[in-house]
């Protein structure tokens, strides 16, 4: 069975700061990584799904007889053949593994099969007869509250009322307060790597399960429970993953395979298709949000109100953590002494949605930018300056009643990005306009509009969450090998992780043991911008602990007092000068060492959403200058300049990736990607209808600042840095078409409609 190399050496001694090179980027470069697509066994059989047709709908009968007979097809499985839980979920275990009596989404599994060839496997669907009576289905969030469960636990997933300070500090006549209504359209994460695994049946009636994901420990746990397993029979090992930003924390085909696996005893496949990949995972939250902020005539932020609503879709998956971080955020990186939020995330019979990068806070900085932007309008002052008036520091208590402890430079990043040098000009190249070759503008049409939006986010996972990493280091004859179970999924922690153990330990050579769940502990999951944090430090403890108990155990045996030995560049050597000794020269041949890293507690929200929730902030700022053409609705992004508060720089060149692909899926979100879905049914599950930004629609990236202020606890100081990137970069780009076109245009993606037949006057009322 072929799978994926994940220990390569390197023979470059990777240190903190440096471009060390990725171990998988020539591979993948190249050709020659093997993804989960690449899996292969001479013995496997093909699996495949039937899904529901319908957004809703109650199954009357079910016979896959005809499936069975058809030559090559070795097993159909329904709900029936679920041995344990019939269910599943990340924070909520409320999906089934198979619908049985209703369906709630289309594209809902339904039956597996598992055949000799993938055209056997579709045949068999095909056959297999099911009795659909449609009902119809819940599709308006704003509906869910009052209508009748479309699932036994409800249509409400979670609601949260947070309350900060004097709530009737507007009770004033001489404040200015700016209201208005926004909405975020779905978003997909577009992942080039569609789902796909394998499972293996074992001997000893488990199962060995290679799969794409983002958190091997979690996803062995709910499928040893729908399987009835004990978790040592169940057996993950990451597959090569071809991106995931979030949508790969949900199960998806992990259940199905070993349970083809185990029926048939021999290693089944599976590989979605892009169709099928839109339907098979968990998408961005739509969102509506009310706001209404209040200021004095100086600028200074008095109160801020407004009601979030998130369609969750058919199941809850992260949505409860979503709709936390959603209302935590919703009043921005601002002193803001009085809130009132009330945040909702509802079931209905849409797409289930969950985790992706951002996570809640770029729905929510779409919006609260937007009213900043009108507000400094009703003040007749300068956005950038309103923005640096308000702005949090350490010290400053968050709207949940938190009082930041670590570093959150935001007028910092602020003032970088407002301030950088635009090196953006105009150009009468037809290509240089909006529309390109395509519908080319008129220059003389084209209008320019320039906008800056500052956001932030949580860092790690909150709310009194037992949140941890394992990691062990073995130092052996001068080779540093580093077992963690960080799920690689793009964002660098392979190289990461060399770096600091050669950071460390000053070895040459390190290499990172394959990536599964029997040799080691969990790390969490590869998101909420916390690996470099938790894993990264899991590894940096480990490897500090191998490099005492190596000290101590030269100085027994040379007489050398600990205090006057150290480690540098893969020899021990005495301050005192009579000592030096290479690692390959020690009598102490191997020195191991596991430890399991923590941060800081946090507590969960109370009542009125208070709670020192969180651990950790992260901020950034983007500025965007785009061209627009009013008469056609089309729209340019010329440039984007950021600024990020990042603690350290640990690998420049990894960091600069993040900011370009952050920004490249907040323009995306701004100005083209949406998930289109009427009455519950996706309309452009491809990759030819649901478009996403190539490099002839990504400016040039200017990187106006990465403002090192080392974060307290943090591993060398690093914060993470994926996901910032992604939440002020959409608020920017709409900002700026607003600057350009004097439309309101309340809702991201803006599309070409919505400006060329858009209404001039600002739907927000703005009350004096």
């Amino acid at each position: 069975m072929t799978v994926v190399e994940t220990g390569a050496r390197t023979s470059v001694g990777p240190r903190i700061g440096e471009n060390a090179p990725r171990p998988d980027g020539v591979p993948k470069v190249t050709g020659g990584f093997a993804f989960s697509s690449d899996l292969h066994h001479d013995r496997m059989l093909w699996g495949a799904t039937l899904r529901s047709p319908h957004p809703a709908a109650r199954i009357g009968g079910l016979d896959t007889s005809p499936a069975l007979a058809i030559d090559g097809v070795h097993a159909v499985l329904t709900h029936e053949d679920v041995p344990g839980s019939p269910t599943f979920g990340l924070e909520h275990c409320d999906q089934p593994v198979l619908a049985g009596d209703v369906v709630r989404y289309e594209g809902e599994p339904v039956a597996v099969v598992a055949a000799d060839h993938p055209d056997t496997a579709r045949r068999a669907l095909a056959a297999i007869v099911v009795d659909w009576q449609p009902t119809e289905p819940l599709v308006d969030p704003a509906l869910a509250e009052t209508a009748d469960p479309i699932h036994p636990d409800g249509n409400v997933i979670r609601r949260i009322h947070l309350r900060h300070g004097d709530q009737s500090a507007a009770d004033r006549d001489d404040l200015v307060s700016v209201e208005g209504t926004y909405e975020v359209g779905m978003q997909d994460q577009a992942f080039l790597g569609p789902e796909s695994g394998m499972a293996v049946p074992d001997d000893d009636g488990g199962v060995d399960l290679y799969v794409a994901t983002q958190w091997l420990h979690v996803d062995r746990d709910q499928v040893a429970a729908c399987l009835d397993l004990p978790h040592e029979k169940v057996r993950l090992t990451l597959a090569g993953v071809g991106g995931a930003f979030g949508a790969r924390e949900d199960l998806s085909l992990h259940v199905h395979l070993c349970l083809l696996a185990l029926r048939t005893g021999r290693p089944v496949k599976m590989s979605y298709g892009r169709e099928e990949s839109f339907h098979g995972h968990v998408h961005r939250h739509p969102a509506r949000m009310w706001y209404r902020h209040h200021a004095t005539t100086d600028g200074d932020l008095v109160r801020v109100e407004a009601h979030l609503l998130l369609d969750g879709g058919a199941y809850a998956s992260s949505s409860s953590a979503v709709i936390a971080n959603a209302t935590c955020f919703a009043a921005g990186p601002y002193m803001v002494p009085s809130v009132e939020i009330e945040g909702v995330v509802v079931r209905t019979d849409n797409p289930p949605c969950g985790a992706m990068r951002g996570f809640g806070a770029v729905q929510t900085c779409f919006a609260h930018e937007a009213q900043m932007d009108r507000l400094a309008a009703a003040l007749n002052m300068d956005p950038v300056a309103l923005r640096l008036r308000n702005a949090l520091e350490p010290g400053d208590r968050l709207a949940t009643g938190q009082v930041i402890a670590g570093t959150l430079p935001v007028a910092e990043v602020i003032r970088a990005c407002a301030g950088h040098p635009s090196a953006a000009l105009g150009s009468d190249e037809p290509m240089a306009r909006p529309g390109g070759a395509g519908r080319t503008a008129d220059a003389q049409h084209v209008v320019r509009g320039e906008a800056v939006a500052v956001g932030f986010k949580n860092l790690m996972f909150s709310e009194g969450f037992d949140d941890s990493s394992a990691a062990r280091c073995v130092l052996h004859h001068g080779v540093a090998t580093i077992t963690c179970a960080c799920a690689e999924v793009g964002q660098g922690f392979v190289t990461l992780a060399r770096q600091i153990a050669g950071e460390v330990l000053g070895v040459d050579e390190v290499v990172l043991a394959p990536v599964e769940t029997t040799s080691i502990g969990s790390a969490g999951s590869t998101s909420a911008s916390r690996q470099t944090w938790m894993s990264g430090g899991a590894v940096q403890l480990a490897c500090e602990t191998v490099r005492r108990e190596l000290l101590a155990a030269v100085s027994a045996t040379h007489g050398v007092s600990i205090d006057d030995l150290v480690l540098v560049d893969g020899r021990i050597v005495s301050l005192a000068g009579d000592l030096d000794l290479s690692l390959e020269e020690l009598t102490v041949e191997r020195v191991e060492a596991e430890v399991v890293h923590r941060h800081a507690p946090t507590s969960p929200l109370d009542g009125d959403g208070q709670g020192d929730a969180h651990v950790s902030f992260a901020v950034s700022a983007h500025r965007a200058i785009v061209d627009v053409d009013p008469d056609l609705g089309l729209v340019k992004v010329v440039e984007l300049t950021t600024a990020q508060d990042v603690g350290r720089v640990l690998h420049p060149l990894q960091a600069l990736g993040q900011l370009e692909g952050g920004a490249a899926q907040g323009v995306g979100l701004a100005v083209m990607e949406e998930v289109q879905v009427t009455n519950g049914r996706i309309r452009n599950a491809s990759f030819t209808d649901y478009l996403i930004p190539t490099a002839l629609d990504m400016p040039p990236l200017e990187v106006a600042a990465l403002i090192e202020q080392p974060e307290p606890g943090a591993p060398f100081g690093a914060k993470g840095i994926g996901e910032p990137p992604s939440i002020s970069s959409t608020a920017a780009v709409a900002a700026a078409v607003r600057d350009a076109t004097g439309l309101a245009l309340p809702r991201v993606p803006i599309r070409p409609s919505d400006i060329c037949l858009g209404d001039n006057a600002l739907t927000a009322e703005v009350i004096a």
